[in-house]
């Protein structure tokens, strides 16, 4: 039997019919064949439609960024500015739409080209020229690109800003021999710019010529209020009378946090040049630390680049005119006592400034110095050496950012020197002097060796109270005390309770186990054998943690998913890494971040605005702030049970009580989010007699609306382990000392550590649970005080995220030595909280 096939040539003018014969024909079987070969073909089709899906829809956008990157690499463009010597300045120059800048700017261009095309290099992967601006002077801004192919990506070294100076100067010097050059160039700078701010005024894309006077004038950024567009490339050129400088104020400023994505750059010049940048900066910015930059002369250029979709408000910005006269600095001070700042603080001090000092005070005495404030960062400053902007004292460099700076003087004449160069400045420095006399420095306390005066107790109690360590140099440690071998003394408590308190590590020798010995969590110690044997030997399950285990083996440290599977990994949640198969240990994760970025408990301070926005102030009736407590939800919020079941039941009467949400001030109620409590949930376990499941639910009345200070905190999963050691903060408006009767006005903060849980127990006498922990220095000085009730325990993790350890709950006294804060141990109680609130 024959069968026929049907074939057309090539021209599809022709049929021919061939005969296949029995050797040929497929067997029966084939039609199984073609089943396969559809169904593999198809596999393939999905398999090509799912890399299209990922890659025009869901490819990650590191890889955009990354391919972006690479893009600007391959097409470097060097910026810088030129001075003409032989051209008359008119002021039509500055108008980027005139013939006269026209004219000029083209001829510039060409002659740039000429240039830099006799390099044999730079003529292979020029691209062009383009002047941006004129300034008195005369001085031309301008930029010139580069394009480089992909398969010349290994040139990009050579393509550099040293050939870009090289090729330009041999240009400058061979136009000075001809006879009548048509524009003569004096000097010149090149330095590598982001390709992103080459802007071509002439485009009129997204660019702005400003002109500043003494009255404040606003420009913003687009689409402020709402969200600036991704994709964004904007440029505003600023320009005052020669007599004057400029400032700029950031009345408003919400970036995307990543600065390689998103940010504003602003420059000393009219040319994005990095020799000539004041800042780079990007996130958000509280109101009490705005963002306020001067020029060094009467022009400025402030870019604004945003590549994601961020939708972020973005910024407004005012902008002015000052006299040079008015930017004081430097003089003579001769009172007994005084101050004074770095030019314009806060604002950030101006570039290219030099400015000295001279404090004189009374023959016999000396001068002490503290800095309250000190900030001279620059990026790729080593600040061992300071060779950029800095503060000279007595022969010594300083710059960085300066925690504590204390000096005294050798005589009683001191000389401060302030410099900074011409590119990127900072905050700067606010500074106190006095006037002592050197026999007796510090009537009735401790003398500093760094000029400090500290109350005499604080000498020889461990801590370095004085900065420079000369409290704690030859003590005679008490009894109750631990000699480390560095001379410091500490509380004998500390002594092998794993936390290097010494500094030296001398207190954690001779401690713990052998070496062939696994120690876990509780301190018992086990063969090292047991570690990571898919058994659970420490009681705590300790040796498994870490370890590449059997998901089925949970521990006390195992963060479990819905799923039923089990992670043993510490602290697993929220840490931007996807454990669970189920994504459960990232999916609650909207919580524990401040949206500002920030630069009196006992020993506390202040908090700044937004600067912990999930504390919350509980009034009580009439009695004004009485609690503090944490959101945790819009709708939710955790306290401690002990503010409300008391003697007086209206304390459990949850229309005796009002919240506010967002609060710095008690006496300011500007963006405060007020709301009466619908029901208060204690634990049903609470026990008024040793404070043990010291914790209690509020739900509001209504949802609260999440702004910039008002914002959830993180709650712990029970595994969660803070160790002792970690340092944490505890927030609220409590008394500022013990027996004071009226508390903080506004908000304070205190940096405590978390106690070792066997050092805990002694302390207190054995009266704390294991739904408690302490925190606080033993020394006493820091802690939470009467009217912090209920308030967070705010620790901060790698992952970004604050997570709340604990809630006030119970302290003898305030601030005693050897007497820390006792709090709630959130995480052995955070089942109840999901049982309640489903958070």
């Amino acid at each position: 039997m024959c069968s026929a096939r049907y074939d057309k040539d090539d021209h599809s003018k022709h049929e021919r019919i061939d005969f296949i014969n029995q050797k040929e024909k497929a067997p029966p079987k084939s039609k199984t064949g073609i089943v396969i070969g559809v169904v593999v073909a198809l596999l393939i089709l999905s398999a090509i439609a799912a890399f299209l899906i990922w890659f025009f829809v869901f490819k990650d956008a590191d890889s955009d960024a990354a391919l972006s990157k690479q893009l600007r690499q391959s097409v470097p463009v060097f910026s810088g500015r030129m001075k003409l010597v032989n051209q008359p300045y008119d002021q039509n120059l500055e108008d980027t739409s005139s013939p006269e800048f026209q004219a000029l700017a083209e001829k510039l261009e060409t002659v740039l080209g000429n240039y830099l095309k006799k390099d044999p290099i730079l003529e292979k992967y020029y691209t062009k020229s383009v002047v941006t601006a004129f300034s008195e002077g005369v001085r031309a801004y301008y930029w010139s690109q580069f394009n480089i192919p992909h398969s010349d990506l290994e040139m990009i070294p050579d393509v550099s800003e040293e050939r870009i100076l090289d090729a330009l100067e041999h240009g400058i010097r061979q136009s000075r021999l001809a006879t009548a050059p048509d524009v003569k160039i004096r000097e010149v700078t090149a330095s590598l710019t982001d390709s992103r701010m080459a802007r071509d005024p002439r485009a009129n894309d997204c660019f702005y010529r400003l002109e500043a006077d003494t009255n404040p004038q606003n420009f913003s950024s687009p689409g402020y209020p709402t969200s600036y567009p991704p994709k964004s490339r904007c440029q505003w050129q600023i320009r005052a009378s020669e007599e004057n400088v400029i400032i700029v104020n950031f009345l408003y400023f919400y970036i995307e946090d990543d600065c390689s994505d998103d940010f504003v750059y602003i420059y000393d010049s009219l040319s994005p040049d990095d020799s000539q940048a004041i800042t780079k900066k990007c996130g958000q910015r509280p109101p009490s630390n705005p963002l306020e930059v001067v020029s060094s002369n009467n022009i400025m250029l402030i870019n604004f680049i945003a590549e994601t979709d961020a939708e972020k408000p973005g910024f407004q910005a005012s902008y002015r005119a000052i006299p040079k006269a008015d930017v004081k600095c430097g003089g003579s001070l001769s009172q007994k006592e005084g101050n004074f700042t770095s030019p314009l603080y806060p604002s950030f001090y101006p570039p290219r400034k030099n400015c000295s000092w001279t404090i004189t005070v009374a023959p016999g005495s000396k001068v002490r110095l503290r800095f309250t404030m000190f900030r001279m960062k620059e990026p790729g400053v080593d600040t061992r050496f300071c060779h950029k902007d800095y503060v000279e004292i007595m022969g010594n460099k300083y710059c960085g950012e300066v925690a504590s700076l204390s000096l005294t003087s050798d005589t009683n004449v001191l000389v401060v020197n302030f410099h900074s160069d011409q590119s990127h400045t900072d905050k700067g420095f606010s500074a106190v002097y006095s006037s002592y006399d050197p026999s007796n420095p510090c009537p009735d306390r401790f003398s500093c060796t760094n000029g400090l005066c500290i109350d005499r107790k604080l000498k020889c109690d461990g801590w370095n109270d004085c900065g420079d360590m000369s409290d704690e140099r030859q003590c005679s440690c008490d009894t109750d005390q631990f000699h480390c071998s560095n001379g410091m003394c500490k509380p004998k408590l500390w002594v092998c309770d794993r936390v290097n308190d010494c500094g030296d590590g001398s207190d954690e020798k001779m401690c713990g186990c052998a070496q062939n010995e696994f120690q876990c969590g509780n301190g018992v110690c086990l063969p090292q054998s047991v570690q990571c044997d898919d058994k659970q030997d420490c009681k705590d399950g300790s040796d498994e943690v870490g370890c590449k285990t059997d998901r089925s083996i949970c521990t006390d440290y195992s963060f479990k998913c819905k799923n039923g599977d089990c992670i043993n990994k510490v602290n697993a949640e929220c840490d931007r890494v996807q454990d669970c198969s189920d994504n459960s240990d990232e999916a609650i994760c909207d919580c524990g971040t401040r949206p500002y970025k920030l630069n009196r408990i006992v020993g506390g301070q202040n908090a700044e605005l937004g600067e912990w926005p999930w504390q919350v102030s509980l009034h009580f009736l009439t009695n004004g702030p009485t609690c503090g407590a944490s959101i945790i939800s819009n709708t939710w919020l955790l306290s401690a049970a002990h503010c409300f079941v008391t003697s007086n039941p209206a304390n459990k009467d949850p229309s005796s009580w009002q919240s506010y949400s967002g609060m710095q001030n008690q006496y300011i109620h500007d963006n405060v989010q007020f709301r009466k409590l619908k029901r208060i949930i204690p634990h049903p376990l609470y026990n008024q007699m040793t404070s043990d499941y010291d914790i209690a639910l509020l739900e509001l009345s209504e949802p609260l609306q999440f702004a910039n200070t008002i914002q959830p905190i993180c709650l712990p999963d029970s595994s969660h382990v803070f160790p002792a050691g970690m340092s944490c903060w505890v927030t609220g408006w409590g008394a500022l000392r013990e027996g004071a009767g009226q508390g903080a006005q506004i908000l304070q903060k205190a940096l405590v550590k978390i106690i070792n849980d066997s050092v805990c127990d002694v302390v207190t006498e054995g009266q704390v649970t294991s739904r408690m922990l302490c925190s606080g220095y033993l020394s006493g000085g820091v802690d939470a005080c009467q009217g912090d009730s209920g308030g967070p325990l705010s620790c901060f993790e790698e992952s970004g995220k604050w997570f709340q350890a604990g809630i006030v709950s119970w302290g003898e006294g305030c601030a005693r030595r050897n007497k820390p804060g006792v709090y709630t141990r959130v995480t052995k109680l955070r089942e109840w909280i999901k049982q309640e609130t489903n958070i």
